[in-house]
């Protein structure tokens, strides 16, 4: 069965109905895409056709965008000069687009056509919003649940099938540019008072019909004499302070780092100045820019096409389904407390424990604040809130406990502590219950010797704030089961975040790799180098944020005791003592960050941020001479991605998905370049053999090239050729 079917009825209406074959959702392939503009040829030639409807055949979706994984693939599919292959390939998706818009009219006079409506009975995203806006009028179902945008700025992509273009001439550069640069989406009704919509319906099929055969007027605005763009072209004094704005804000928020934002600004700035038809090209041909450059192949490949595959188990063990019914939560901390929102939001039972009773109760406050901020938003409801807390029972007593299938621990960061009360609750919980901790840095194999079935023991290590933040770090101890694989990753599913599986090591994968980068940023700061350099160093080249306000974000205190635990445990293999000089420093001072209104910058009453410490150049004078900007990059950059290749060498890492996964959604690592195995795959293995040479020589042995880089520079390899899972398999 194909993915567009086509009928005409006795009113003289054609129905193209869109359903992908195998998909729940449609997403537009190569195939659809021939047989919608078929289809349109088809009812365009026909006289006994008035009008046309698109519809989808899915319930309660219109469509969630174009095949990611085809647009992955366009590059190599565009021949020997890819960039004329793929610039012709969007020039004939335009051209489909704008026969659809066209509808037959005559070109000079604008007469004749016949209209085109669409019928979204809900979620339009990316592409399914693109081919409504092509057409003369938008029909949405009332359905609350829809979501309704252009979300591909996210994935390193932008509109590049006439979105861009046709939505600044619809609402206007200023009114476009959250949609355009942020990828808002917005429900139905939020989206028709937008403009991004025309009409919203009880029944929208209905309501398109009688609009087909009322005979409407259905040129768009901009295919008539003197239409002027709403807001003003580049060149219009109101205009002007439009684009002039959106390029201070898109540089403000991206810091260059984003190509794809870039190009999109480009392409409306440009378009805007030339007619439609000349602005589709503009538009082509910096999509043609984006899809070139392997920033947009990385960035959809570890955002998307990874990232779902890793969601939907492309690592789980083939062992029975593991989905958890109820799960005790052991501390009722800010951890605790968020472990037990999520999983109460996802519909399971819980059991929130604390030694006392009010510590408990505190912890289900949590959850009870967050419900009432969605209900201030108008996210959600009472009655949502009653049955969100009705999930979660807060008590001291581990009798309640007796019936659990899944416990995660988020006691005190003390091995006896979590010994104790491993023991305790295994006294209790079924024979069969999964026993998680999770620790952020405590070796698993470790804890599994307190419990008495370590096959059922394992990492569940979740990131701060847990409601917010997207990655989930599962850590198998030494004898971890795949029983306890399969419920960790089932869980993670249930409560929508992204999994990444490691085997146990000290700090495991992310902190693995946070750490180096945090303790470079220190390092720099000790030798003299401007903490201003440091930072935005680091936000050039696409990190949230930089080292030191990382470090004023996560506590200054927090960073001491790691390091007195890591040295500790390392002896005299510790290689940091460059770096607690200026953390114990700071914790001698009482600067403790952002919780103590004082740490590396200095703080208002609020907690805002008003500058660097003056303190800092007193302890350490300032280099006379500061380093190149790309010398500190290399030095942060390198940090970190040295520490993910060592996982994988030392198979901490099992799958290089994983690794890029978790670091841009565990600790934002430069998004735009797809994580550090896909930064490095684009600077190639032999560049960075011989930077880490350079490195090395400069600042030390923390820099030496892996074997496994070498390797891989001498080999002329890529991590994806070597590694990818095709390859294993």
């Amino acid at each position: 069965m194909a993915d567009f079917t086509y009928s005409v009825d006795a009113d003289g209406i054609a129905t193209l109905v869109w359903d992908t074959q195998g998909k729940s959702m449609n997403v537009l392939n190569l195939e659809a895409l021939e047989l919608l503009d078929k289809y349109t040829d088809e009812a365009l030639a026909d006289d006994a056709v008035k009008g046309i409807i698109i519809t989808s055949g899915k319930k309660g979706t219109f469509a969630g965008g174009m095949d990611l994984n085809i647009i992955a693939k366009m590059k190599e599919m565009a021949g020997d000069n890819p960039a004329k292959g793929l610039f012709d390939g969007i020039m004939n998706f335009h051209g489909i687009l704008r026969k659809i818009e066209r509808a037959g009219m005559d070109p000079k006079t604008n007469k004749g056509g016949k209209p085109v409506a669409c019928v979204m009975p809900g979620t339009g995203l990316g592409i399914g919003l693109e081919i409504p806006l092509a057409t003369h009028r938008i029909f949405a179902a009332d359905n609350p649940k829809a979501k309704i945008g252009l979300p591909e700025i996210m994935v390193g992509i932008f509109p590049g099938a006439g979105g861009t273009t046709r939505l600044v001439r619809k609402m206007g550069a200023m009114a476009a540019a959250p949609f355009l640069l942020e990828g808002k989406l917005s429900d139905p009704k939020k989206a028709k008072a937008a403009g991004l919509i025309d009409e919203v319906s009880e029944d929208p099929m209905a309501a398109a019909r009688e609009w087909v055969l009322s005979e409407p007027k259905i040129v768009k605005p901009w295919d008539e004499k003197g239409y002027k763009m709403p807001g003003g072209t580049p060149y219009h004094p109101a205009g002007f302070m439009t684009f002039l704005g959106a390029s201070a804000m898109v540089h403000g928020k991206t810091w260059g780092a984003f190509p794809a934002a870039k190009a999109l600004l480009s392409a409306v700035y440009e378009g805007a100045q030339v007619p439609f038809d000349t602005a589709l090209k503009v538009e082509a041909r910096w999509f043609t820019n984006i899809l070139m450059n392997p920033s947009s192949g990385a960035m959809i490949r570890s955002l998307f096409v990874n990232k779902e595959a890793l969601e939907k188990g492309a690592n789980r063990p083939a062992v029975d389904d593991q989905t958890v019914k109820k799960v005790g939560v052991l501390g009722a901390g800010m951890m605790g407390a968020g472990i037990a929102l999520v999983s109460a939001k996802a519909g399971i039972d819980v059991v929130l424990i604390d030694q006392n009773q009010d510590a408990a109760d505190r912890g289900k406050a949590y959850a009870e604040a967050f419900a009432d901020k969605g209900i201030a938003r108008k996210k959600s409801t009472p009655e949502q809130k009653e049955a969100l807390l009705s999930k979660i029972n807060a008590t001291t007593d581990l009798e309640a406990l007796k019936d659990v299938d899944l416990i995660v621990e988020a006691v005190f960061e003390d091995p006896k502590v979590k010994a104790e009360m491993t023991q305790k609750v295994e006294a209790i919980i079924p024979k069969d219950a999964i026993f998680a901790s999770n620790t952020s840095t405590l070796p698993i194999t470790e804890l599994a010797k307190a419990s008495s079935r370590p096959d059922q023991f394992i990492g569940i290590h979740f990131f701060s704030p847990v409601e917010k933040m997207l990655l989930v770090e599962i850590i198998k101890g030494k004898e971890t089961g795949n029983v306890a694989v399969a419920k960790a990753l089932d869980y993670v599913r249930q409560i929508k975040k992204t999994p990444i599986v490691v085997n146990d090591a000290r700090f495991f994968y992310a902190n693995r790799c946070i750490i180096p980068y945090i303790n470079e940023g220190l390092r720099m700061t000790g030798e003299g180098v401007a903490p201003a350099l440091i930072d935005n160093a680091a936000q050039l080249l696409g990190f949230p944020v930089g080292p030191l306000q990382l470090v004023d974000e996560t506590s200054v205190d927090l960073g001491a005791k790691i390091a007195r635990a890591t040295k500790a445990a390392m002896g005299d293999t510790y290689p940091d003592e460059a770096v607690d000089e200026v953390i114990f420093f700071m914790e001698g001072e009482g600067r403790l960050g952002r919780k103590s209104k004082a740490g590396f910058y200095d703080y208002d009453e609020k907690g805002k941020r008003l500058g660097y410490w003056e303190g800092l150049s007193g302890q350490y004078k300032r280099l006379d001479e500061q380093p190149e900007v790309t010398e500190v990059q290399n030095r942060l950059m390198f940090a970190q991605v040295l520490e993910a290749v060592r996982a994988l060498e030392e198979n901490v890492l099992e799958d290089i998905r994983e690794g890029d996964v978790g670091a841009i959604l565990g600790w934002g690592f430069a998004p735009w370049s797809g994580g550090p195995f896909a930064w490095l795959d684009i600077v190639g293995a032999a560049w960075a053999a011989e930077q880490c040479d350079q490195l090395e020589a400069k600042f030390g042995a923390r820099f030496a090239c892996p074997q496994l880089l070498r390797d891989m520079a001498e080999k002329s390899e890529t991590f994806y050729g070597r590694f990818s899972p095709a390859k294993a398999a």
